[in-house]
């Protein structure tokens, strides 16, 4: 337990404190485009160990376990929701040897590791060996998001970290029986007994509950505004139930409980899914908070030589030996298996379980399983520190990421968005078209564009356009309605603020008029589909001009008057899509994109006006990208 030295903290002030320090780290992750994982560690040592605030072994008393097994359960069921099987055709092969090749041997070679250089009994080495084939599904998902991989390897650490969690705690229960066994001189015939019935009957329960869910939600069994409430209740019921008849065995059963449900085709799975990544994210952030805090200052004091061994050789040897030896001559390129070999982050599961058997071979008279959990949690520390850091720069190293920058994806074929498209090509951004008419995307092509031909909201689209590649999204196809779809479908998986919409035509029309939660934000000068393409036919270009100490925000106003700006970018390539009410970023290299006359009409335009025809040289000479 955390040294505490305060009065205990009142319960609720505690869970409000879990909460806030949780989120605040993930928000302050994602403003200073740091590892979530690392900040949420670091608040819960300083909270706990470190100041002594809160202690929750003792804030929380009987209620800390239940709510971590509850909360890890959660997680594994919101993971098991990703796994769609046709997500994973290029990667299906690399997976099955993960799982089925690496996650055993990883076993052994872990265990080695402990006894040898640990210094663990061979009991308490096969049960956190068989442990820390957990990789980690609740630190593998923010990491990935932030490192943008492409997509083979991302679907490959993403498949094993969650197929390989309940794997995980099954081999610890398995190993644990035959402690057991050997301790107290039961059956073996009665523990591997207990064993298969336990897998079964967790096999079973979980896919009849994904079954019986979805029938009853296709058939209009459960109305709309009860569906989550029903799937938490039935969750946590297949959880309780698994877990009676053998300890752990819940994991597996609420994970194929959420693949079942990935791969029914579903109606509601979209808005199922979206909720639960909601709640996922406030479980993950507690439960880092709360192992962290609970930490005993003198136990993190004692770690020593032998712990810094065990953790570099489990991060250095074990996991890219069972990774290479498993995905070896699997066709898997190179430099993908070594990202894989070397990218093996434990997470909240692999602590919360380590703990529980930790305590449970110590009741049984192995002393040394007092030290699973300071061993657990050095593993988890050092593996999120270091590949929170490392896993970006290592995949742009090996080629492996899906872009050095976020780009834009226009939905919708005209000479507009060609224009706009060669234009953010100039900025050296990602950018492509989607339409679902083959002749529409006709332009592009000739220009040289990447397209997609199909509806962008299409599965295919997952499958063959890799989204990641992609951080705003501009719909500007000549239906309105399909342009609101667009939007409103992929503002929770992009962010509202990322996703924008031409106007539509009868917007000003209170009988047409949308209520604001409905389709994306307003784009440049706020012009329709029509409107915008006028522009181009009528002789308008898009212009790139960059800002110096020389030529400023205001003296590119002066030379382009009639300009309507619609994004600017910063010097580390952060892109900012601007609408009618948006001003541009005013600093010194800063580069801003224009829609505006072409050159000869605003050379001519301003020598009306002032007499002189040098009013476009500070422009052009501060533009070196047009």
């Amino acid at each position: 337990m955390a040294t505490s030295d305060i009065a205990g903290i009142d319960p609720v002030l505690g869970f409000a404190l879990v909460g806030a320090l949780g989120v605040g780290s993930q928000w302050l992750a994602w403003r200073l485009r740091m590892p979530a994982i690392v900040l949420m560690l670091a608040a819960g040592l300083i909270v706990g160990p470190g100041l002594g605030l809160l202690n929750p072994s003792q804030d929380f008393g009987n209620l800390m376990s239940p709510l971590i097994a509850i909360a890890v359960a959660i997680i594994l069921f919101e993971g098991g929701l990703t796994l769609n099987f046709h997500t994973l055709r290029d990667a299906a092969v690399g997976v099955r040897r993960l799982v089925f090749v690496g996650a055993p041997l990883g076993w052994a070679v872990s265990s080695a590791a402990l006894h040898y250089v640990a210094g663990l009994s061979w009991e308490t080495s096969a049960v956190f060996g068989g442990i820390m084939i957990v990789t980690g599904p609740t630190v593998i998902a923010p990491l990935l998001r932030q490192a943008r991989l492409k997509s083979r390897p991302a679907k490959l650490l993403q498949w094993e970290a969650i197929v390989n969690d309940p794997v995980g705690a099954l081999a610890a229960v398995l190993a644990f029986e035959v402690v057991i066994v050997l301790q107290t001189a039961t059956g073996a015939g009665a523990a591997v007994q207990d064993l298969v019935l336990g897998i079964v009957v967790a096999s079973v329960l979980g896919i009849a509950a994904g079954w019986g869910l979805v029938k009853a939600f296709t058939l209009g069994m459960v109305p709309e505004y009860m569906k989550v409430p029903v799937l938490f209740v039935l969750l946590l019921l297949v959880f309780a139930l698994s877990d009676a008849v053998l300890h752990e065995s819940g994991l597996l059963a609420v994970t194929l409980m959420g693949i079942y449900i990935a791969n029914s085709d579903l109606p509601s799975y979209t808005e199922l899914r979206r909720f639960k990544e909601h709640a996922t994210v406030m479980l993950v952030s507690g439960v880092f908070i709360l192992l962290a805090a609970n930490m005993d200052r003198d136990t993190l004091l004692s770690m020593d030589w032998s712990t810094l061994a065990f953790v570099c050789v489990v991060i250095f040897v074990a996991r890219p030996v069972s990774v290479l030896a498993s995905l070896a001559f699997s066709g898997i390129p190179w430099k993908e298996r070594l990202l894989v070999a070397f990218t093996g982050p434990r997470g909240v599961v692999l602590v919360a379980v380590a703990g529980l058997f930790g305590e449970r071979l110590a009741s049984i008279g192995i002393e040394d399983g007092t030290q699973v959990s300071t061993l657990a949690f050095a593993l988890v520390a050092a593996s999120v520190l270091l590949h929170g850091f490392t896993l970006q720069p290592m995949a742009r190293w090996l080629g492996l990421v899906a872009s050095e920058r976020p780009g834009v994806l226009i939905v919708g074929g005209s000479p507009w968005s060609v224009a706009l498209a060669k234009a953010f090509e100039k900025m050296e951004l990602p950018v492509a078209i989607a339409d679902p008419n083959h002749t529409h995307l006709r332009g592009a092509r000739e220009a040289g564009i990447e397209t997609f031909f199909g509806d962008i909201l299409s599965e295919v689209a997952e499958d063959r356009l890799d989204l990641v590649r992609y951080e705003k999204i501009i719909a500007a196809t000549d239906n309105d309605a399909y342009n609101t779809l667009v939007t409103s479908d992929l503002a929770p998986e992009f962010g509202r603020e990322n996703v924008f919409e031409v106007r539509r035509a009868k917007e000003s029309s209170t009988r047409h008029a949308l209520p604001a939660s409905l389709g994306g934000r307003k784009f440049g000068p706020d012009d329709t589909y029509d409107e915008a393409n006028r522009r181009i036919a009528g002789g308008c270009e898009f212009r790139v001009t960059k800002l110096s100490e020389e030529f400023t925000i205001e003296d590119w106003r002066k030379t382009n008057p009639d300009a309507a700006v619609l994004a600017d970018i910063g010097s580390a390539g952060e892109l900012r899509l601007l609408g009618p009410e948006d001003e541009p970023r005013e600093t010194v290299g800063m580069r801003i994109l224009s829609v505006m006359p072409e050159r000869k009409e605003r050379h001519e335009a301003t020598k009306a006006e002032n007499g002189r025809g040098n009013g476009q040289g500070n422009g052009t000479k501060n533009a070196p990208s047009d």
